[in-house]
């Protein structure tokens, strides 16, 4: 099995709605999105050959992803007033709703299903909360 490595960085905030600890306070965090990726066979023909894929294209995917969420509000939907999620956007904050309780768990999991929406050959995600924090989804 060959396996690539590549990781990007993102600062956003979030909260944990219904949470009984200081995490259900609005708070930010520097997130780490380390991707690794492979297969058991390099490529055989075109440019491409002897490659996974092609460390730029990874790098890049990888970095978009981050830069998508980068100071943003990230919020579970329905875990904001109505009154409360007017007043962010007529302040014209950047909001980002998920489906989902904005956990590194579930970060994980969704960037994982992102990633190989895309086309990526990804075995693992690993988002870091703080740099001795992580979660891991693969499958």
């Amino acid at each position: 099995m060959y396996r690539l490595k590549t990781a990007a960085a993102f600062d956003s905030a979030h909260f944990l709605a219904g949470y009984n600890g200081k995490c259900a306070n609005l708070h930010g965090h520097h997130w780490m999105i380390e991707v690794e990726a492979g297969q058991e066979h390099l490529q055989q023909t075109g440019e491409k050959r002897g490659m996974v894929i092609d460390f730029g294209d990874l790098k890049k995917t990888v970095r978009a992803l981050a830069d998508h969420y980068d100071h943003a509000l990230i919020y579970e939907t329905g875990s904001l007033k109505a009154a409360t999620l007017a007043a962010l956007q007529d302040e014209q904050f950047r909001l980002i709703e998920v489906p989902y309780r904005p956990t590194a768990e579930n970060f994980a999991r969704a960037f994982f299903e992102t990633l190989t929406a895309q086309g990526l050959p990804v075995l693992r995600v690993t988002v870091y909360e703080t740099p001795d924090n992580c979660a891991t989804y693969e499958v």
